[in-house]
């Protein structure tokens, strides 16, 4: 498999070397929430990391599941849950293969994407895609973290830069509404990048 493999992971959640993480859950997410743009409903989180978007979430109301590829994050996000009393299903899979038993109603994507190599990125879109009623919202923070090394063609990461362009193509309007930029800039406290915000909507004509 190209890029980080799941020992890759797991030791930086047991290191405690996760420098992306804010300690929070994203200030957009709050946004999205506070402007009633994401309604409680059935949602996935995949990358879920520490969970801290998990607990929001589920505090808010939605049915949550979260999906990370390191044990030590499953066990970090469940026990977040646990000192809040709060539920949600959690499972230790590969976002390649998992599949909900039936679609969901919205996915948050904000830490997977740019954790994949982008070798894999066409895979998780079509993946997305298939979770998702029509209709369903995909809400999408795309990391903004290019290096000096794309003027030379290398592919650096992670986290991977999540270009406009390559996500128009990976959730095509053919698939996917879209709104008009501009879209929310969102800073990252790792390296001075930043994440763009946007939600997009499964079309009801997409199979």
């Amino acid at each position: 498999m190209a890029g980080p493999d799941a020992a890759f992971w797991q030791q930086r959640f047991e290191r405690g070397e996760t420098p992306w993480d804010r300690g929070a859950s994203s200030p957009q997410l709050a946004t999205w929430l506070a402007e009633g743009a994401l309604r409680p409903g059935r949602i996935a989180v995949p990358g879920c990391g520490s969970g801290h978007e998990i607990e929001t979430l589920a505090r808010a109301g939605f049915s949550v599941t979260g999906l990370d590829y390191a044990a030590a994050a499953i066990s970090i996000t469940r026990q977040r849950l646990a000192r809040a009393g709060l539920s949600a299903d959690v499972h230790h899979a590969d976002v390649l293969a998992w599949l909900p038993v039936t679609p969901l109603d919205m996915a948050y994507e904000q830490t997977c994407l740019c954790a994949l190599h982008p070798d894999h990125w066409s895979a998780y879109a079509e993946r997305l895609r298939r979770w998702l009623r029509p209709g369903g919202t995909l809400a999408v923070l795309a990391m903004q973290a290019r290096r000096e090394g794309a003027g030379e063609g290398r592919i650096e990461g992670p986290p991977y830069h999540v270009d406009i362009n390559a996500l128009r193509a990976l959730l095509p309007a053919s698939h996917w509404d879209w709104s008009a930029p501009p879209y929310a800039c969102v800073p990252h406290p790792a390296q001075g990048w930043f994440e763009l915000g946007l939600l997009l909507r499964r079309r009801s004509g997409s199979v």
